[in-house]
């Protein structure tokens, strides 16, 4: 019997996952399918290509389908990129990675559907036949070489509550050796035929030291419910030290300068966090234009130097690292709030092991509300306490994750367990903490209690079959 693997969350149905490549939805609010592709290794010795996941309705019930791109000719991967709506099918922006350098190329699929059409169940690693690659759209160019980790967004110029727009389609994107990465700006009348703006630079207090590599570039506009302004938010990820910090910046990018409204701030305070993307979807949907987004991250227990086969659930299940759960994101006074996607509580109920414990708290100074997930023995495996100003997340491995509150933050907690992965959302989103986790034998409930004159004025479990 698995205990590791989660039931809500996407994983590589063998292999290792190594990164999100873009998230699509269609259909409305009664019929919604989610497609999810994503950057994987079959095997530990294998090339990286794209596989790809499917969701009717929710954001949770992910069936695997067909992968999508692999590498070819002299390819030596095929890397993470983007996902743009094209009619009725989607455009596939990817790193083709070959010995000579990267360059960023695109792959149109006329229908989405036929990505999941006549799945071989006897063959594990079945390539769909749906994706036509066009070629290279980004090649060496003026000095700068080596492009790669696309983020594409089309119709950038769309907005009529913007007077200065950009014109047409805007990619952010990564160059130079991987040593020393530079992110750039381009842009495009038509997704196609793509101009160098200029390497990205910074106006304004930027909050962090971005001298250190600085990769993964995303964009998404808000409209912020405070002032009602729109606003680009602005995602990227730290490598230092081996290890990643994603961290978001709010204000306005023209040309290939971003003006700092909001200065760098961490996603996510969790231990293996990293690499956030905003998912693709028709802004139509909304009442108010930009009024929210979505956003998923990578969940790795490695650095990238690590091994994840040294994962617990490698050697028992075949398989490594995981992707966050979808959150919808809105912008307030300049800052992101996150919470879990819409259906989630559903969700969990439908699961065989998934748990989620949601409380309404009061928290005086001096006092808690300690939440731990008990493994098969009844023992906390992690213990989560909110202390008023401050969430702590400990694995009780001698690391624990910490996160501020601000004075105006909710004192609620969520904390979400499906198999080796923990995510908790506190303060009415304005935290949230990612972290794998191995308990022994799996999570067997979560206990909360208040200590001093802390109090849980209401909570709400769902996936349980007792009460702590």
């Amino acid at each position: 019997m698995t205990v590791y693997r989660p039931e809500l969350h996407v994983t590589a149905e063998r292999g290792i996952l190594e990164g999100p490549a873009g998230i699509y939805r269609t259909g409305a609010a009664s019929e919604r399918v989610w497609n999810m592709f994503y950057q994987y290794r079959p095997t530990p010795d294998a090339p990286s290509r794209w596989g790809h996941q499917q969701s009717e309705e929710d954001a949770f019930s992910w069936v695997d389908c067909n992968d999508v791109i692999v590498p070819v000719g002299g390819e030596i991967a095929v890397r993470a990129g983007s996902v743009s709506a094209a009619g009725d099918g989607v455009d596939l922006y990817f790193t083709s990675a070959t010995a000579a350098g990267n360059t960023i190329q695109v792959a149109h699929v006329p229908h989405v559907d036929e990505l999941c059409a006549d799945l071989d169940e006897d063959t594990d690693l079945d390539v769909s036949a749906a994706a036509s690659r066009l070629g290279a759209v980004v090649e060496d160019v003026a000095g700068v070489s080596n492009f790669r980790s696309p983020c594409v967004v089309p119709d950038w110029d769309a907005d009529t509550d913007r007077d200065d727009a950009h014109d047409g389609w805007l990619m952010l994107a990564v160059s130079g050796p991987e040593t020393a990465p530079k992110p750039v700006v381009l842009t495009s009348g038509d997704g196609r035929d793509w101009t160098l703006e200029g390497i990205l630079e910074f106006e304004g207090e930027t909050g962090f030291d971005l001298d250190a590599s600085l990769v993964a570039p995303r964009i998404v506009r808000l409209r912020d419910e405070v002032d009602d302004q729109i606003r680009d938010v602005l995602f990227v990820t730290l490598e230092r030290d081996g290890k990643d910090t994603a961290v978001y910046a709010v204000g306005e990018l023209r040309g290939h300068t971003f003006r700092v409204d909001t200065p760098f701030t961490i996603v996510d305070h969790g231990h293996d966090f990293t690499r956030p993307r905003n998912t693709t979807y028709n802004l139509v949907e909304t009442a108010k234009l930009y009024e929210r987004a979505y956003l998923y991250g990578f969940m790795t227990n490695t650095d990238r130097a690590g091994d994840p086969t040294k994962e617990p659930n490698w050697d028992a299940e075949g398989w490594a690292n995981a992707l966050t759960l979808p959150r919808r994101v809105t912008l307030q006074g300049g800052r992101i709030y996150q919470v879990p996607a819409p259906g989630l509580p559903d969700a969990v109920d439908s699961t065989d092991r998934a748990r989620m414990w949601a409380g309404l708290c009061e928290v005086a100074p001096g006092s808690s509300v300690v939440v731990e997930v008990l493994d098969e023995n009844g023992e906390p495996g992690v213990v989560i306490t909110h202390s008023g100003d401050q969430i702590t997340l400990d694995r009780l491995d001698g690391s624990p994750a910490n996160a501020a509150l601000h004075d105006e933050d909710e004192d609620n907690i969520t904390v979400i367990v499906d198999g080796s992965t923990v995510e908790v959302y506190a303060g009415g989103g304005s935290v949230v903490m990612s972290s794998r986790i191995w308990p022994e034998g799996g999570c067997l409930g979560i206990r909360s209690r208040a200590r001093g004159e802390a109090s849980i004025s209401g909570e709400w479990r769902r996936g349980f079959a007792a009460r702590w």
